[in-house]
This record gives C-alpha cells, structure tokens and sequence, in this order.
C-alpha cells in the first residue's frame, strides 16, 4: 500500500466521522439558534423578495425587509409550529372549555369574591365621588355603611354567575388557537425549551450518530476510490453521507411508530419515552401555556375581550339594583334615572378591574395549574403511538428538509476540503 493510499485509508474515515458529528451538532443548532433573527441588509433584496421562489422565501433566512441572515427554524416558525401543535395536539387533549372547567370556576368565583370584597367598598366610594358628589356627601353615614353592607352581600351570588357564563361562552369569549400562537410568537425561547427538555436524549443521541455513522461510511467511500478513482467521488459521497446520517437521525427519533422487529432500534426512540415525555410535555403547558393567567388575559385583552367586558357588564349592572334594593325607585326620582343609569354602568366598569387582580395572581394560578397538568397528562396517556408522535413531530416536519440539505451541503464541502488537502 503506497503513501497517498494509506493517507486516504485513515483521513476519509475520519473526515467523515468528523464532519457526520458537526453536520448533526450545528443541525441541531440550526433548529433552536439563534432565538431572535440577526441578519445584514442587502442592497436590492427587498425589492426581489416578492420574485423568490416560494421555497426560498420561507427560509429563516430572508426577511421582508430585505435582511439575510438566520434564526433558529423552530422559533421562526413559532406561529406555524403553535399553530400545528393545537392542531394535532392540544386539540385532541381538549377544548378550551375543557380547560377551563379543570381549573375550576367555583374556586376562581371564591377567589374573585375575596378580592372583590376587600376593594368594593373603595369601588363605590370612587364611582358616587364622581357621579353624584353631593348626593353622597349628604348621606348619613349609617346609610352610606348599609350600601357598602348591601353591595358586598351581593358579591358572591354576582361573581360566581360571572363564572359560570364565562364557562357556558367561554369558547365564543377565547380563540384557544390564536391565544397559543400569540404566546408563543411573543416567547419563542419557550418553543424552544419545550422541544429541549421533550428530547434533550434523542438530540444528544443525534449529534453523537452523525459520527457513528459517518466514521465506517468513510471506509465504504475509500473502497469505491480504490474501484473509481475520480475526483468527484469525494464530493459527491459526502453529500449523500452528509444527506443520509441526518435522514437516518431524524428518522430513528420517530420511526417505526410501533415496533417492528425487522428494524435494529425496533422503535422510535422518542417514543420509547412515552410516558416520560408525557410528563414533561404536561408540566411544560399547564406552567407556562394553558395557565390561569393566559387565559385570563386572553379574557381580558384578547380579539373578542369586547365580548367579555360586556358579559361582565351585563351581569354587574343588575346587582346595582339589587343592593339598593326596594328603594331602587324613590332613589331613582331622588337623584334622577339618568344619573342612576350612569352610576349604575360605572360600577359596572370599575368592578371589572377586580378580575386581572385575581387571574394575575400567581400563587393562585400556579394552585391552579396543577389541575391543568394532571388533566393533559392523563388525556396523553391515553393516546396511542401514532396520535403522540403525530403532536410531537407535526411542529418541525415541514423543515426537516432544511436539516438534510445542510448535511450534504456540509458533506460536499468536506469532499472538497479533502482534496484541497490530500489531492485527488
């Protein structure tokens, strides 16, 4: 065996082995880094934007503002990827009344009513100030003590009906598929954390692989030099070994669905972990997505929050009338139906400031949370191999060829490293 030989024998291998580690390793990178996208202006690429194929214009790699540069693919797809995930995913674990229900409105109404009765009486002493000074003024204090007396009396029937209406509408009140995209845009680094801690083993296993792999394809790729001495054959092999040890990676995280003794790894390796990941996937949405307080801000300041403030408003007013009670007429004439109108609907308004105080409470809402997990958790553990790996690949399928093209671009830049170094 000559020099130039003996060379090949141990330098194909290793740049193989080598590049395989580096094409998984920098492919996961390219999955979750960097969070936010970080690219250069170019002169004319805005213009030409609209003109790219429709392939290319979708890269993590173009912006519309004519930008090049890169953002991790899962959290430029963050909108996609959430939307995908409710589709295939939360969806079959529940729908937003579901949810709802599991956090228990009787609780949230107990709640509510403890905070609302501790600020009511500032409430109306705020609102009678701005609407009816005088009249106010000239209430005896006896009768100012019975109004507050009157009004927190009925509290806790008002707030628990709140409660109840929000769960018979809440599905009319909440886009669950818009909340989940619009959390998830805003805070992309957490698509990225629940993909991490999911399959932080199965993306070890893949970074290692590419070298496994690619190592003993370096001795295929030497033996067909020895058969076809060309010069392509370098470039051209680590392409396809580039390409394949990222298909073979992706492919053994998820594949075969069930097990088939036919194939060495008998079954997906994620889905091994099944109920491993369940719990993870479980304690990750009832903390940080499906919370008290998400929902409560979609309630509150989502698309159809008009709706909830004026289902809100709807059932504040009445109670008004009910704590003045059998001298809700003569009050009337006293003051004036309009000015009683007007009282009436401010109460209404500010009474609704109670409910951000009581969902943004996040020693209730984390009590509360416990609920939401040990709901998903137990409506995954239901669900067979196909419907879990179906919600968990669903989000990042769509790219995975992203994945195999950097591999063999990677593997045809090693094939002519190899030869700038070592010759033909």
């Amino acid at each position: 065996m000559d020099s130039k030989t003996l060379t090949d024998l141990i330098s194909i291998p290793l740049f193989t082995g080598i590049i395989g580690y580096i094409t998984n390793w920098t492919g996961v990178l390219m999955l979750f880094k960097p969070v936010q996208f970080h690219g250069l202006k170019v002169p004319g690429l805005k213009l030409l934007f609209p003109y790219l194929p429709r392939r290319v214009r979708i890269l993590p790699l173009i912006r519309y503002d004519g930008r090049l540069g890169w953002q991790g693919i899962v959290p430029s797809r963050a909108d996609k990827m959430a939307s995908i995930s409710v589709d295939k995913g939360l969806a079959k674990l529940g729908s937003i009344s579901d949810f709802y229900r599991e956090l228990e409105p009787d609780a949230i109404a107990e709640h509510l009513t403890m905070i609302a009765q501790a600020e009511i009486r500032d409430v109306v002493e705020q609102i009678m100030q701005q609407e009816n000074p005088q009249l106010w003024r000239d209430l005896p204090p006896v009768i100012k003590e019975a109004v507050f007396a009157r009004v927190r009396s009925q509290l806790p029937g008002i707030i628990r009906r709140i409660t109840n209406d929000i769960g018979d509408n809440v599905d009319q009140l909440i886009d669950a598929k818009l909340m989940v995209i619009s959390y998830f845009v805003e805070n992309p680094e957490l698509l990225n954390e629940l993909f991490l801690i999911m399959g932080r083993k199965e993306l070890t296993f893949m970074q290692n692989f590419g070298f496994y792999f690619g190592f003993p394809m370096g001795f295929a790729l030497f033996g067909i030099l020895q058969v076809w001495p060309q010069w392509y054959v370098l470039p051209l092999g680590g392409v396809i070994i580039g390409w394949v040890v990222n298909w073979i990676g992706v492919t053994m995280i998820f594949e075969p669905i069930f097990p088939n003794k036919w194939v060495p790894w008998r079954q997906g390796l994620l889905i091994k972990r099944q109920p491993e990941v369940t719990e993870m996937y479980s304690q990750m949405v009832a903390d940080k997505v499906i919370t008290l307080q998400n929902i409560g801000n979609e309630l509150l300041n989502g698309p159809r929050s008009d709706r909830t403030m004026q289902l809100l408003e709807d059932s504040l007013r009445p109670a008004v009338d009910r704590a003045v009670g059998p001298a809700r007429a003569a009050v009337r004439v006293a003051i004036g139906s309009k000015e009683y109108d007007q009282i009436r609907a401010s109460l209404a308004v500010e009474a609704t400031s109670f409910a951000p105080i009581a969902f943004n409470d996040a020693e209730f809402s984390k009590r509360q949370s416990v609920k939401i997990y040990k709901f998903i958790a137990e409506q995954m553990r239901q669900m067979g191999p196909d419907d879990f790996v179906e919600m968990l690949r669903s989000a990042i399928k769509q790219d995975e060829w992203l994945l195999f093209f950097h591999g063999g671009a990677l593997g045809l830049f090693a094939g002519f490293l190899h030869l700038a170094i070592f010759g033909v």
